[in-house]
């Protein structure tokens, strides 16, 4: 795929105007990207209106959930197709993309298409005054054409976390992924037109946000519902826009995590899962521990342990047997994330480990950091407050159960925490009174695609998984039925 086309009602689409992809891990152009313009969106969200009025809204739901089936066996079959341009575009190990992003690409298929397959519709008897009586029946349709604006770090897991849901419940989609990693989402596009999607239903558009494709896909009068996972101040943008129009929203916005580690957790675990929930994926995931507040007592020992932990990741190429991770996502962002670097030691923090850039041989073009733990800052600190999307923390010490809420809670995000303890009790009181949506105990990222996932405050509006995706993607209406 050395260009990455559009595709726009089952058909790929070339456009004059292009810009280049770059692989992270040496910072060369390997591909050119299609951008769609105005006109180019117009096309695929007048396919998708057409798609939704004809064949697609037809379809009985049966033939709609297994086309979707269809659709997870043949990402599973096409594995190595998607692993080997999902590692080109963004950089990261096999091992992970392999065992993650994939799988959970065709997963998320599977689950959504089992799931609306149990939904039904509930009814209410009225006594009415004739006695004669009515009954009143819930029904649920499609929302109607859904954008869907993606992110770069978990690019065909987060896309196909909105795109199986929303097509489930009878939507069509356009879908603009992430200019960063827009390869799978058109490999997609295949695999739809291949098991027999009609034409229409699923529809990609590359580009840019403001004055490009995202703006244009936000503003169009004929979009029902936008669905969007990035940063706090983009889904603030975007809700302005959609004001406008009434246009229902979901966002998964930004979040600068933290982690509560108590003296009487097992602390070897909290430290292997710390290291997992701060650098996992270079700390490019949205759930990621940035803040880590750990019980005075222990304090100095988990220090000591995770920067060891730190120190020993290895960063290497996706492919490497012994790779922990790759590089960031592009040169803009590693000088985000250094800057940080710069940031935290001018506003006096100690650096136990990283706090770098970093050289791996035969890749010196790539955009590479080491895992950086850092002590000493306040909690006002920028480096403390503002979300760095990297693969750093900040561990500051706490004394009592109440200041360390306290702490976790001082924040304008609220999307995810973790506690480690090994007292149920201070579990469900702690877990309880922490402001995120999702917090985890003893463990970190364990999903089970029923649940509920969103932020709280500015981390988000709305939830998706299990029934909560479906509310959002279809319309509530009560039909009422005089005997």
């Amino acid at each position: 795929m050395d260009r990455v086309d559009l595709l726009i009602n089952g058909a790929f689409r070339s456009t004059s105007r292009r810009f280049p992809l770059v692989n992270p891990t040496t910072g060369e152009t390997v591909a050119e990207v299609c951008e769609a313009g105005a006109d180019d969106v117009d096309d695929a969200v007048q396919a998708a209106r057409a798609a939704l009025a004809g064949p697609w809204g037809a379809m009985p739901v049966a033939e709609r959930l297994r086309l979707l089936r269809a659709v997870a066996d043949e990402v599973d079959r096409r594995r190595d197709a998607f692993l080997a341009l999902e590692v080109r575009d963004t950089g990261k190990p096999v091992a992970f993309a392999g065992t993650v992003d994939i799988p959970r690409g065709a997963a998320n298929f599977r689950a959504f298409a089992d799931m609306l397959a149990g939904q039904h519709d509930e009814a209410y008897h009225q006594d009415t005054a004739d006695g004669r009586g009515a009954v009143h029946v819930t029904q649920r349709r499609p929302v109607g054409v859904v954008g869907v604006i993606c992110p770069w770090n978990l690019p065909l897991l987060l896309m196909t976390w909105k795109v199986a849901p929303a097509l489930a419940a009878g939507n069509t989609v356009v879908v603009k992924p992430s200019e960063e990693t827009p390869s799978t989402a058109t490999l997609l596009g295949e695999v739809m037109r291949d098991v027999g999607v009609p034409d229409g239903v699923y529809n990609v558009v590359h580009g840019f946000g403001p004055g490009s494709a995202g703006e244009a896909i936000v503003q169009h009068a004929d979009v029902d519902a936008i669905t969007f996972t990035g940063e706090s101040a983009t889904g603030r943008a975007i809700m302005a826009s959609c004001a406008a129009d009434l246009k229902r929203v979901s966002f998964e916005l930004g979040g600068k995590n933290p982690a509560l580690v108590f003296a009487d957790a097992d602390l070897d675990e909290a430290v292997a899962g710390t290291v997992r929930s701060a650098f996992s994926n270079c700390g490019q995931i949205c759930l990621c521990t940035e803040r880590v507040y750990v019980e005075r007592s222990v304090f100095d020992t988990f220090v000591a342990k995770l920067a060891a932990a730190a120190d020993a990741l290895v960063l290497g190429p996706p492919e490497g047997a012994d790779t922990d991770m790759g590089p960031l996502v592009s040169a803009v962002h590693r000088d985000k994330v250094v800057s940080y670097l710069d940031l935290a030691v001018a506003e006096g923090a100690q650096v136990h480990a990283g706090g770098r850039v970093a050289e791996v041989a035969g890749f010196p073009g790539g955009f590479w950091v080491r895992p950086t733990v850092w002590t000493g800052l306040g909690q006002q600190a920028r480096t403390v407050r503002e979300e760095i999307f990297g693969p750093v923390c900040h561990v500051t010490p706490f004394d009592t159960e109440a200041e360390a809420v306290a702490l976790a809670n001082d924040t304008e995000y609220g999307l995810c925490a973790a506690v480690w303890t090994s007292d149920v009790r201070r579990a469900h009181r702690v877990g309880g009174a922490i402001d995120a949506g999702m917090v985890w105990v003893n463990t970190w990222y364990l999903r089970d695609l029923r649940t509920p996932f969103g932020g709280m405050k500015a981390s988000g509006l709305g939830r998706e998984g299990g029934h909560y995706s479906t509310e959002f993607y279809t319309e509530l209406k009560n039909l009422c039925i005089k005997l």
